[in-house]
């Protein structure tokens, strides 16, 4: 690989999707590849203003079947979609191509099958996507985060490597030093995504004034939408409660030193993410993810790591109970945190490399 071979990663609209392909391309960039990044509208307030990447915008949509004009809409959006990555892939032909998930790899995946470059999906979740479902037969292989993946046909076995999760290499080498309980406080980090900071943000502080009321100390790190700031901030000081607000951030191993437990969705990336910098959660799974999808991630984590899960439609009524339970016993923060300790993904990219080099010599 000493020339320069040129690497395009396909992201989808959610945080998902962006923030592995990102952690993908910085490393790519590393080992010498030119790296271009596509992804749709939805996809581009995950970058950076000052992180250099070139990126195309590419139109795509999943296919709407509720009524003829939406599917009519969405079908013509789709074939313009297919047209438009043709033509880009004829004039800036990739070496490599890699989907990690989202409607615009569809497209791509199709016009590179017609034009004979080698594409790769990677896979985070514990179910695999339904884009990446129906492109299985059209890539050369496909890397998941974990062996324990649902829905991959017997027949695209051989296909699947596992490579670990795709995060930030600072957070892998972070070794979280914080007290499970600092000054008797619980420094808890909330963290909503896209999809969740607001309903946190609507149900969470009044239980945290709750565990005000009864003397259980904390502190909160809450990342939550910008019109949400104003409410939030008036709320915890006439509550007198210890908080720090922030929106998306590139920076959250800041946020991994300051605090020693986590509420957070349940979306791979960010349960790897505390797994790596071992701190403890609870996860709370997106109730309208495809599949289930965060559900299945939640309870992998709670069987292997003994972290905790709550479902959104009983966060009201035991969430409160919880936290009183973890404050009063530190015996089941350090429990997760030494489970934790035992896992890294640390070869992530060792492993991606492997890949590379086989999938590049034989290109060659």
């Amino acid at each position: 690989m000493s020339k320069k071979n040129k690497a395009l990663i396909i992201v989808g609209g959610t945080g998902g999707h962006v923030l592995p392909g990102i952690n993908l391309a910085s490393h790519l960039r590393l080992k010498n590849f030119d790296v271009e990044i596509i992804t749709d509208k939805r996809g581009l307030k995950y970058f950076s203003q000052n992180d250099n990447f070139k990126k195309f915008v590419l139109p795509s949509s999943p296919f709407i079947k509720k009524n003829f004009i939406e599917f009519l809409r969405s079908t013509l959006l789709i074939l313009f979609s297919i047209l438009r990555s043709f033509i880009f892939l004829i004039f800036n032909r990739p070496s490599i191509i890699f989907g990690m998930g989202g409607y615009a790899f569809f497209s791509i995946c199709l016009s590179a099958r017609l034009l004979k470059i080698k594409t790769i999906i990677y896979e985070n979740n514990l179910v695999i996507g339904k884009t990446n479902k129906y492109l299985m037969p059209f890539v050369e292989n496909i890397l998941v985060a974990d062996k324990n993946i649902e829905g991959i046909p017997d027949k695209y076995s051989k296909k699947i490597y596992e490579v670990g999760n795709i995060i930030n290499k600072e957070i892998i080498d972070h070794t979280n030093k914080a007290d499970v309980k600092k000054d008797e406080r619980l420094n808890v980090l909330v963290l909503g995504g896209s999809q969740a900071a607001k309903i946190f943000a609507e149900i969470l502080p009044n239980i945290f004034r709750e565990c005000k009321i009864k003397n259980i100390r904390l502190k909160i790190y809450q990342h939550c939408l910008f019109n949400q700031n104003e409410q939030l901030i008036s709320f915890y000081k006439n509550n007198n409660i210890e908080f720090e607000i922030f929106n998306f951030t590139y920076n959250i191993l800041d946020y991994f030193t300051k605090v020693n437990f986590a509420i957070t969705r349940s979306g791979s990336s960010v349960l790897a993410e505390l797994t790596n910098a071992n701190i403890p959660f609870v996860s709370v799974p997106l109730p309208s993810s495809a599949d289930n999808h965060q559900l299945e991630n939640a309870k992998y984590y709670k069987k292997k790591f003994n972290t905790f899960l709550l479902e959104e439609k009983d966060l009201k009524n035991k969430l409160f109970t919880l936290i009183k339970e973890i404050y009063s016993n530190d015996s089941l923060l350090k429990n997760i945190i030494y489970n934790q300790r035992q896992h890294s993904d640390k070869n992530v990219y060792n492993n991606i490399n492997e890949v590379l080099k086989k999938v590049i010599d034989e290109k060659n």
